[in-house]
């Protein structure tokens, strides 16, 4: 096991910097930042050069700026946004937001999704079956800015059950609502991929010989055909974190959460480059650690998976 973190660890690296490569690249073509600094009025030829000598802007993109980038991000120092805040600084104050309501939604994946899909799976061909896959077809159909908006006008403005906008605190219980929506269309495939799974399992040898040997139903599908079934629905779900933490710009700008994905929003509208980019690459980090943790834990649901 030791060996085989080792060399993940390993793998990772030309991964982190081609990936970082890539956004820096893309980031930085995407538009002149001085331009969109300047505001509406034309920079004049010589602030713009005392801008671009300040932000580093007057080096080639590469090597020369992305090796500067590179090794300042490895003591820590992710740049300057253009208002003179620190990346950091923004990161202190996104990502604490961004985190809590992804810890939402994946409570919510976990315990609706694999629920649902349990349920369906145990009783595929059923009306409660047929009910559950026609619900999350549209909900998978239906954009997530719909979903937002819709649950916003419904809940927050019409009945006055909750709060249209998330306050700057952003505490668990205002996250609720915000938190289902970003699951949504995750949630949908959860369910559908975990009932999937299952009915595929119910048919193997191995629960029918413990049919056989006469034991509880219930040991029967926790012990034994949940274990085995929840493999591909890990995958996903480990995958997801990332894709959720960095695809919540929709979401936070709807119920108004500075979360990462708001800092995102305002960094691409204002051609931002340090900002974007120090956050993707956090994003990149995330992603591929918890990949490596997924992969991990494979080991626990499945027994005969050993890894050298």
């Amino acid at each position: 096991m030791g060996r085989y973190v080792v060399r993940r660890l390993l793998q990772m690296i030309p991964v982190f910097i081609g990936s970082t490569l890539l956004i820096f690249l893309m980031v930085n073509v995407m538009g002149d930042p001085i331009a969109g600094l300047c505001g509406e009025r034309q920079c004049d030829p010589a602030t713009a050069g005392q801008l671009k000598h300040q932000f580093g802007l007057d080096q080639p993109v590469f090597p020369q700026q992305y090796l500067t980038y590179m090794g300042n991000v490895f003591t820590g120092d992710f740049g300057t946004a253009f208002n003179g805040q620190k990346v950091t600084e923004l990161m202190g104050t996104a990502f604490p937001v961004t985190i809590r309501l992804t810890i939402v939604a994946i409570i919510f994946e976990i315990v609706i999704g694999i629920a649902l899909g349990v349920v369906t799976g145990l009783r595929r061909g059923r009306p409660v079956d047929t009910g559950v896959l026609l619900t999350t077809l549209v909900v998978i159909s239906v954009p997530t800015f719909v979903t937002g908006l819709l649950l916003q006008l419904l809940l927050g403005v019409e009945w006055g059950w909750i709060s249209p906008s998330v306050s700057p605190e952003a505490t668990f219980d205002e996250l609720i609502l915000p938190g289902l929506v970003l699951a949504s269309v995750s949630l949908a495939y959860v369910t559908r991929l975990t009932r999937t799974s299952i009915a595929e399992n119910r048919r193997s040898d191995y629960v029918r010989t413990a049919i056989a040997k006469g034991l509880p139903r219930r040991r029967v599908i926790t012990r034994h055909l949940l274990r085995n079934s929840l493999i591909p629905v890990v995958t996903f779900i480990g995958t997801d974190i990332g894709a959720l933490m960095g695809g919540a710009i929709v979401t936070e700008r709807i119920f108004n959460i500075h979360g990462v994905g708001y800092q995102l929003y305002q960094g691409i509208l204002r051609q931002n480059s340090q900002t974007v980019v120090g956050f993707v690459t956090v994003l990149v980090l995330i992603f591929l650690v918890a990949n490596l943790l997924v992969d991990l834990l494979y080991a626990v649901l499945d027994p005969r998976i050993r890894y050298a």
